[in-house]
């Protein structure tokens, strides 16, 4: 029996399925199956590939069929620095999840960084202007870099930037969450439990909107609860343990009083409960601690980490969407600027301890 014809199927084929079964690569896939000239694909390979796509009851994406003719069928994902990917969980699963989205659209996924050594302001652009892709996604951008952002979504080049409730993202497509919001949860957390003396530490520097929105909802809950000594129970980390350990130590050494703990990130969080008990302060009974994101280690800390839940695999999911509906736009007839926002949820966890007593 035709050793194509005799596959079984168990579930959706995908391109992948369809170029390990024809012995080809998925470029090759794509360029016949969307029917591209100029290839140089041998007759033998061309039926071979359509062979195994009929086997598999393979029928491509009516999307990224469309992306196929003309196109770098390539998709850009900005991000601060390659770096992070290392240490910030969060991060590493919204890549891998936007990766995913990509091989199911048949399109290949770059990665750029807007601030490693030899980056400039707004290099992505440079991405565009050299067609090196059909679409954009970005991940907190510095605010400096807003009006590049601007100027992609004036001349209506597909993009979708991550970030919702801010005034400065309203012109563009937007998916995540509102971390104004979600900050407020975990201080409202920490209020009602009876805490006034809260320490912050950032997850970045102040260039980032998010990292703002978590600084002014801490900066409100703690000055109406009475706090005296705002300004110096505050440091800025940059996404890693090693930055939230560090920090901790730096607020630590300002020899001022406090009961507990707002991290920027669920991973500044580790470091900084490190720090804690090195100064020989425990968690909850001494300082309470709460984080952000609810990666999967959050749960596993000692003791389990209180936070927010956001879901990174779904933002990847959904700002792939959004960047479909642009790309399949009909070019005279752009789509308005859609604002997508994830709801985010309170997860308590030993970490913050049971309420104070006044």
């Amino acid at each position: 029996m035709n050793r194509v014809a005799s596959t079984a199927i168990t579930q959706a084929a995908t391109s992948q399925d369809v170029a390990k079964l024809a012995g080809v690569s998925r470029t090759t896939v794509s360029f016949v199956l969307n029917n591209r000239q100029g290839m140089a694909i041998s007759e033998a390979t061309r039926q071979r590939v359509l062979e195994a796509a009929a086997s598999l009851g393979y029928t491509p994406n009516a999307a990224a069929q469309k992306l196929a003719r003309g196109s770098t069928e390539t998709i850009g994902l900005v991000i601060p620095k390659l770096s992070h990917l290392y240490v910030d969980v969060f991060l590493a699963q919204l890549v891998a999840s936007v990766n995913e989205q990509c091989h199911r659209y048949g399109l290949k996924l770059l990665i750029e960084s807007n601030e490693d050594e030899g980056c400039a302001p707004g290099g992505f652009v440079n991405l565009v202007k050299g067609r090196h892709i059909d679409g954009l996604i970005v991940c907190n951008l510095r605010l400096e870099e807003y009006p590049y952002l601007q100027a992609l979504a004036e001349a209506n080049i597909p993009l979708v930037t991550f970030g919702h409730g801010q005034p400065e993202l309203e012109a563009f497509c937007t998916m995540g969450n509102n971390t104004y919001e979600a900050s407020v949860l975990l201080m409202q957390h920490l209020v009602g439990l009876g805490h006034k003396d809260i320490a912050h530490i950032g997850f970045a520097s102040n260039e980032y909107l998010a990292v703002n929105d978590r600084y002014q909802a801490w900066r409100e809950y703690t000055t109406q609860a009475g706090c005296q000594q705002v300004d110096d129970l505050f440091a800025y980390g940059d996404l890693s343990a090693q930055s939230g350990y560090e920090a901790m130590q730096t607020i630590l050494k300002r020899d001022l009083s406090f009961t507990a703990l707002f991290a920027g990130n669920d991973t500044l969080a580790f470091g900084a409960m490190r720090a804690l008990r090195e100064a020989g302060l425990r968690i909850p009974e001494d300082v309470a601690v709460v984080g952000y994101d609810d990666i999967p280690l959050a749960a596993y800390a000692t003791p389990p980490l209180t936070t927010v839940r956001s879901d990174p695999v779904r933002h990847g999911v959904l700002a792939m969407q959004l960047l479909m509906e642009q790309l399949n736009a009909d070019e005279h007839n752009h789509p308005a600027p859609k604002q997508y926002s994830e709801p985010v949820e309170l997860i308590v966890r030993e970490s913050c301890g049971v309420r104070l007593r006044s």
